[in-house]
């Protein structure tokens, strides 16, 4: 093997690069539904999940937010500390806190499947902000409307019908009852609960931007409202529960799951994403979503034993249809955008 084609398998590895991270991301995201499932299933409690998870996060960014960050000489001013202090609260705290209450309750698949609606509740609650625009004239405004629309119909769709199952089933029915007794009412219970969960996720995307406006070193951020995520976390979490069993964190499973999902989800995945992200743009990234759960549904089928129904598959169709089809809206608005912007300046220096 010669020099040359050294160097063009190397130039095709790079190109694919960022494929793989993103399909790596996702797996990993699949892996956090999974393991935490199995956590709290197994009677960790999980506002104690939670505080273990946010600690791990904080230890692990830590690091690169002291040393790739120290010449950043951004100040933090009391009043900008207060407002980081209760974004992390509304955002992260109470985000963590009612999806791993709502896992309690609903299968890991589902976790999985309510993160593709993040994308769209941030357009909705951008449309409400008024940081986002529709123009019901062209068709990436009827593209984006259109989206939301199947892909909420699609999540209650997922949440409430049920069907036939796909194929024989020798188990208990995991939607409807599960192994731990979850009934009906506790799985619609679990479902509203999740849908809350990603949307105080999708209000603390929305408020990243101004506040990286005022603080842009982006790592000593994450790293403080994850720092401030974990006390607000154990403040709430001993409240609730003051048994110091519950506490007790030795080497075993869960162990295993709160570094999984501080270190590798929150730790690995953001610099992976943030990478991807400045190579090939938010929509980009934003396409893999489905991905998790499609995984999830796998490794949920062989380990969990969960059988898929007719109204879930169904759900989970529209709900991927409806979220492509706001980020192909998204992503035609800005090429709309910028050929608006290059039309101007030609115009602008014809003058």
């Amino acid at each position: 093997m010669n020099k040359l084609e050294i160097r063009q398998k190397a130039m095709a590895l790079k190109r694919y690069q960022p494929y793989l991270a993103m399909i790596f991301i996702q797996i990993l995201y699949a892996g956090m539904a999974l393991f935490s499932k199995a956590s709290i299933s197994n009677g960790m409690n999980p506002y104690v999940f939670v505080v273990y998870r946010q600690a791990f996060a904080t230890l692990a960014l830590a690091p690169f937010a002291i040393f790739l960050e120290s010449n950043k000489t951004t100040s933090l001013s009391f009043s900008l500390l207060v407002k980081i202090f209760f974004i992390s609260l509304l955002g992260i705290t109470l985000s963590l806190d009612l999806c791993y209450v709502s896992i309690s309750y609903i299968s890991a698949t589902f976790a999985a499947a309510g993160t593709n609606m993040i994308p769209v509740i941030t357009f909705i609650l951008a449309i409400c902000f008024r940081m986002e625009s529709i123009c019901y004239k062209q068709s990436h405004g009827i593209a984006k409307i259109i989206g939301s629309v199947v892909c909420v119909a699609g999540a209650l769709i997922y949440a409430f019908v049920n069907g036939p199952p796909l194929y024989p089933e020798s188990h208990k029915q995991v939607h409807y009852l599960t192994s731990n007794g979850t009934s009906k009412g506790e799985w619609i219970k679990g479902s509203l609960i999740m849908l809350l969960a990603n949307t105080m996720w999708s209000l603390w995307l929305i408020l990243q931007g101004p506040i990286m406006k005022q603080y842009p070193a982006k790592i000593r951020l994450t790293t403080l409202q994850c720092l401030f995520s974990c006390i607000q976390s154990a403040i709430w979490a001993i409240s609730v529960k003051r048994d110091i069993a519950a506490w007790k964190l030795g080497f075993n499973f869960n162990l295993l799951s709160v570094a999984y999902c501080g270190v590798l989800v929150a730790g690995l995945s953001y610099w992976l994403r943030a990478w991807v992200i400045e190579i090939k743009g938010p929509v980009f990234t934003a396409m893999f979503t489905p991905l998790s759960l499609i995984v999830t549904a796998v490794f949920s089928s062989i380990f969990w034993k969960e059988t898929p129904h007719l109204g879930s598959v169904c759900g989970a169709i529209l709900l991927v249809m409806g979220l492509y089809g706001v980020l192909w809206g998204k992503q035609k608005e800005a090429e709309c955008n910028k050929k608006t912007s290059d039309q101007c300046k030609e115009e602008i220096n014809s003058i």
